[in-house]
């Protein structure tokens, strides 16, 4: 079973993501914002990390540079709703996610993208 790392502070997305992808068979962790996904990492290893953009103490553009760094071989799917969201789902690729999503986006694009980057 594929662990996910989710980084939002949105609990209602923290909730309804966790549900989705626990029912397609995988163990969710969460974190509330980058320095909390970060605590988790320290304990946990995981097969891919979902990052929101737009986050308080470490936003996700912050974050994934650090995660490239530190885990490599993880995969990062960055997603976002902030306005000129664009820009910011290509800074992201341009940092090191492997994908991105941009909100508002369907479970069912969420788990056919976590499904893509763990194959």
């Amino acid at each position: 079973m594929a662990t996910i790392l989710l980084i939002d502070d949105d609990e209602s997305v923290q909730r309804l993501f966790q549900v989705a992808l626990e029912g397609a068979g995988y163990r969710v962790l969460i974190g509330d914002n980058g320095r909390h996904g970060l605590r988790l990492l320290e304990h946990q290893e995981v097969d891919l990390i979902v990052v929101d953009i737009f986050m308080p103490e470490m936003d996700g553009l912050e974050l994934i540079p650090l995660l490239r760094k530190t885990r490599p071989a993880t995969k990062i799917i960055a997603i976002s709703g902030g306005s000129g969201q664009r820009n910011y789902l290509d800074t992201a690729k341009y940092l090191g996610a492997h994908a991105t999503l941009k909100k508002p986006f369907s479970l069912q694009e969420l788990l056919h993208a976590v499904s893509s980057q763990l194959t």
